[in-house]
């Protein structure tokens, strides 16, 4: 007995519907195979790496603009061994802790602040909203005759390029909170203090977490416009000086470090989200 054609159980339904369920490997959000994500792990870095190193070592480019990476691994030992790597990604290190955290302290409460309260908002939100598009760069003048050569002027740079967009990406976290959240808790009897620290601050934490992984990077942008001022040491100040001397190679071991120390931060800041927000790390 033939099938008849609108059975759920037909063979042309049967191929349409096998047809139309998207592969594992395109479902809008869903987990793949964990053998599927290390392949593209391993291909997001082998094929650059290849790339890399047919250019380098068949000629079509020169090593005075792309050295090898066997001499790139070369300087980065020679630096290694004399001291100046660790001592430059100490000091570089050390003024982005120090720009982004003093940014930090001040732009989550203020952000905090400026999306609770309109008052705050109209206060704060125009002047932030323009001078976040003022190039940190453009303030170095302004910030030598204000503060000087030393420190606090490299820290002041990473401060300024890091704190506006901070404040104002926290003030966004906090007006995604649903309203209805803050009318249900003012019905049963809760104020605004209670609204702020038991609504508001537990639902933009992970946003207020996140904001701050992806702004540090824009901390380490800066960090060499920083060392641009009157620096001796820091990962900006050696690929500055390498490239004076047209030493490609400490360039490239200056620029991958500060990669590798930049993915070693984004991965303590995934810890943090796990450990203090656990309920929306499968969000």
């Amino acid at each position: 007995m033939r099938p008849a054609l609108d059975s759920p159980t037909a063979p042309g339904t049967a191929r349409s519907r096998s047809r139309s369920r998207p592969s594992p490997l395109w479902a809008v959000r869903a987990d793949i195979p964990r053998r599927l994500y290390l392949l593209a792990v391993c291909l997001s870095i082998l094929v650059p790496l290849g790339a890399w190193i047919v250019l380098s070592t068949t000629g079509h480019v020169d090593a005075l603009f792309m050295p090898t990476p066997l001499s790139v691994w070369q300087a980065a030992l020679r630096l290694a061994q004399s001291g100046d790597l660790v001592n430059d990604s100490l000091a570089s290190i050390s003024r982005v802790m120090a720009g982004f955290l003093l940014s930090a302290a001040i732009a989550v409460p203020l952000g905090l602040l400026i999306g609770t309260f309109k008052f705050i908002e109209g206060l704060f939100e125009p002047m932030l909203g323009l001078i976040r598009y003022m190039p940190a760069a453009a303030f170095i003048p302004l910030i030598i005759l204000w503060i000087g050569l030393d420190e606090p002027a490299k820290i002041a740079i990473i401060f300024i390029g890091s704190f506006f967009y901070n404040t104002l990406m926290v003030a966004d976290a906090v007006k995604f909170v649903p309203a209805d959240w803050l009318k249900v808790s003012y019905t049963l009897g809760a104020g605004r203090r209670d609204a702020f620290f038991r609504i508001i601050l537990p639902a933009t934490l992970p946003n207020i977490i996140d904001t701050l992984r992806i702004n540090i990077a824009t901390a380490w942008n800066f960090v060499v416009v920083a060392e641009l001022i009157a620096a001796n040491s820091g990962l900006g100040y050696r690929i500055l000086i390498s490239q004076r001397f047209l030493k490609t190679d400490e360039i490239f071991v200056g620029i991958l470090l500060i990669g590798l120390i930049g993915l070693a931060i984004d991965a303590a800041f995934k810890g943090l989200f796990r450990l203090l927000v656990p309920w929306a790390v499968d969000r």
